[in-house]
């Protein structure tokens, strides 16, 4: 079983590669409108894919925290420094699985950034009139495949840990008594992404069905786009649900 000490240096490891992703992307101010316009699109994608389950009362609550929060990450880690001195308090208070909430999503931050900017790199200009076409062309350009099943582990590593935590007794206590310091430090995007988080598992009563059908949906647009076929496929983007 995972300690929590090993948790914290996995958490400060990627506090490390995040910093290295941001000090990248700042040396290319002009990629910066690119990305958000990427985001944009991917989120727009995100939600026609997964639209049954932000539909569904069961699962509409966690869907919006998945298409918001996850899958279009804030940056949880750019105040590094601040993450760090509170780390020791994180550790004291909140249960293995509310640690490995943390590592996941700075993790899942860098990652994105890391992957977002070689898309950006790649459509070039196109990324202003972004198609499925061009999307899936320069995904196939990019590559980095093990990056990107990485990138739908932590996803689905990170639903599984916050779910663990809404079975924890007196998670809710813990999180309460870590909003003041985590404010007070300047974390209140953390903060409120644990607690919003752990809100929309809670309600869900059960996640194994939605994060099995995320993880495939998701794994099956991965296994189109890296495709060896001659001719795009792009057929994915409409085929789920």
């Amino acid at each position: 079983m995972t300690t929590k000490n090993e948790i914290v240096s996995r958490i400060e490891a990627q506090l490390d590669m995040a910093a290295q992703v941001r000090a990248r992307l700042a040396a290319d101010p002009k990629g910066q409108t690119g990305r958000e316009a990427l985001r944009i699109w991917q989120a727009s994608r995100l939600a026609r894919t997964h639209a049954d389950l932000l539909e569904n009362p069961r699962y509409a609550s966690t869907a919006l925290f998945f298409l918001d929060d996850i899958y279009g990450p804030k940056d949880l880690s750019r105040h590094e420094e601040e993450v760090r001195r509170i780390l020791p308090l994180m550790a004291k208070v909140l249960p293995v699985a509310g640690l490995e909430t943390v590592a996941d999503a700075i993790e899942l931050n860098a990652l994105s950034e890391s992957l977002d900017a070689d898309m950006v790199a790649a459509l070039k200009k196109k990324v202003f009139s972004l198609t499925e076409a061009d999307y899936v062309k320069a995904y196939r350009t990019v590559g980095r495949r093990p990056d990107r099943e990485r990138q739908i582990e932590i996803i689905a590593h990170l639903g599984k840990s916050l779910d663990k935590l809404t079975r924890k007794p007196f998670i809710g206590t813990a999180l309460s008594m870590m909003r003041k310091p985590a404010v007070l430090a300047g974390l209140a995007d953390l903060q409120s992404f644990l607690e919003r988080g752990y809100a929309a598992f809670r309600v869900m009563k059960g996640s194994e069905e939605f994060l099995g059908t995320i993880t495939l949906r998701e794994l099956a647009l991965l296994n189109d786009w890296f495709g060896n076929n001659a001719a795009l496929d792009v057929s994915g983007l409409k085929r789920y649900p």
